[in-house]
């Protein structure tokens, strides 16, 4: 218990980086993978699995003002400090690469190494940007 302790005051917490989401992080949600359908389609707007802000017509990208609503709401997705314990990297990823069965879009990345997830998890574990 006193070792759990100490180690736990050892342990810097990881500040999520808003600069570094919305530069590196949100383009992923607008971006289109082959066989699949881009996440602002699914996860915008009113919908049950909604985290992010609905793309205004015509747009490319969000506002500050929208992607800092976006920071907001994706934080509550994630464990700072840890990707594997974050849902915004486990659901989309392959179970055999440490994902979880919950994600009814797919399987948006096939393995830890994929560029995409290795962004996610560089801005979950504290990235920031340059």
């Amino acid at each position: 218990m006193i070792l759990v302790l100490a180690l736990s005051l050892l342990v810097q917490p990881v500040e999520l980086d808003f600069d570094f989401y919305r530069t590196e992080v949100e383009p992923i949600f607008l971006e289109k993978r082959e066989g699949y359908t881009r996440c602002v389609v699914c996860h915008a707007g009113d919908e049950r699995a909604a985290f992010l802000e609905g793309l205004p017509e015509g747009a490319e990208a969000w506002s500050e003002e929208q992607s800092r609503r976006n920071f907001e709401s994706v934080m509550s997705l994630v464990t700072p400090g840890d990707p594997l314990a974050s849902r915004l990297l486990v659901h989309p990823l392959e179970p055999a690469a440490g994902g979880n069965e919950f994600h009814t879009g797919g399987r948006q990345f096939s393995s830890q190494d994929d560029p995409q997830f290795q962004t996610l998890a560089a801005w979950v574990r504290g990235a920031k940007a340059r």
